[in-house]
């Protein structure tokens, strides 16, 4: 799926993916440690960098490499945004997945050049490359929080038929008033929409309310009904554990030096296929070990870390298990259980 890429070219992004994986980190030196070649490690961290600094991996060669793992059907998107700092630099990427196996596979991605919120015109640039390769039919819903907002980007997802689910902010008008004036009296844990679809945006939405047990209004317009509203936007989660999964809880995508924006973009693209690599094989063997739950009822590992406890065992001692876990590459997903409504957690 990558054959327009060299094949020294292919060998050395794979080395560094193996690097990558199991270091747990994205820093050169620490990446060159896992890789063996008959060189000095100056020379290896110096291959590292050249990786990411000539090869012209992007977004459409990670996303053509995921698109078979995706199940057949109708799939849920989410878009979000994830940033940092290192020193005075902003690192800042905006997102579109698919929620798949408790997490978010990245498929297209932008690094953006400032700070703070994305702007209107990368969002449909996203959602339109995304478009070319899985066609509306495929979307079931599009997930987002409340940075995802505005009336030309409500228009512009309605005219392509993908169906929202956006969370609203609390001064957005409603009829021509402010949401908040429809939920005054909510108590915690209760589940309140307007009688009718209201205007949100200039679209006519579902508009559904709930109280979070931290006193927070959550605010949901969609195209839902009143529960699956609830019920979808639960999945918006799922982009938050790919963040802390790539982030410090997992790759440490926050440790890169690197602050060149296409260089950035390399080195997600690689994260996201190691993530997707290590969620498929967790899924893999949770069908056959499923994971042990702890007393909050809450997974004891993550399907990522379940998963790449297989996948680095393979790779340090060369095991012949790794070409089970390869061609797990070319297996798709199990389609996602239809979950029983039911309120939204936070």
């Amino acid at each position: 799926r990558l054959a327009h890429h060299r094949c020294d070219t292919l060998r050395r992004v794979a080395e560094v993916l193996f690097g990558i994986i199991q270091a747990e980190s994205t820093l050169h030196r620490k990446i060159a440690v896992h890789i063996d070649r008959d060189a000095t490690p100056a020379s290896i961290t110096r291959m590292v960098a050249r990786t990411f600094h000539e090869t012209n991996l992007t977004p459409q060669d990670v996303c053509d490499v995921l698109l078979p793992l995706l199940p057949a059907g109708k799939l849920t998107f989410v878009m979000d945004r994830t940033n940092w700092k290192l020193g005075s630099h902003d690192f800042n990427l905006l997102v579109l997945g698919v929620s798949l196996g408790g997490v978010v596979l990245p498929l297209t991605w932008k690094v953006l050049p400032h700070g703070g919120n994305s702007d209107m015109r990368g969002r449909m640039l996203l959602v339109g490359l995304l478009l070319k390769r899985l066609p509306a039919r495929r979307w079931a819903v599009l997930i987002a929080d409340r940075e995802f907002i505005g009336r030309e980007w409500f228009s512009f997802l309605r005219d392509r038929k993908i169906r929202r689910c956006i969370r609203i902010r609390e001064n957005t008008l409603i009829d021509d008033s402010p949401a908040r004036d429809a939920f005054q009296d909510l108590k915690p844990g209760e589940v309140r929409s307007v009688f009718e679809r209201a205007l949100v945006y200039g679209s006519f939405m579902q508009v559904v309310a709930t109280l979070s047990p931290q006193g927070e209004r959550v605010l949901v317009a969609s195209d839902l009904s009143l529960w699956d509203t609830l019920t979808t936007y639960r999945l918006r989660w799922s982009i938050e554990c790919t963040f802390s999964a790539m982030k410090t809880r997992g790759l440490n995508l926050e440790q890169t030096h690197m602050t060149h924006s296409d260089r950035l973009s390399r080195l997600f693209g690689l994260l996201s296929l190691a993530l997707a690599w290590m969620v498929r094989i967790g899924e893999w063997r949770a069908e056959q070990q499923p994971i042990p739950t702890k007393k909050h009822a809450r997974p004891a590992i993550s399907r990522a870390s379940y998963g790449r406890e297989l996948l680095c065992a393979a790779l340090l001692w060369g095991k012949t298990t790794f070409y089970t876990y390869f061609d797990l590459l070319k297996s798709p997903f199990p389609a996602p259980v239809q979950q029983k409504p039911q309120p939204v957690r936070y």
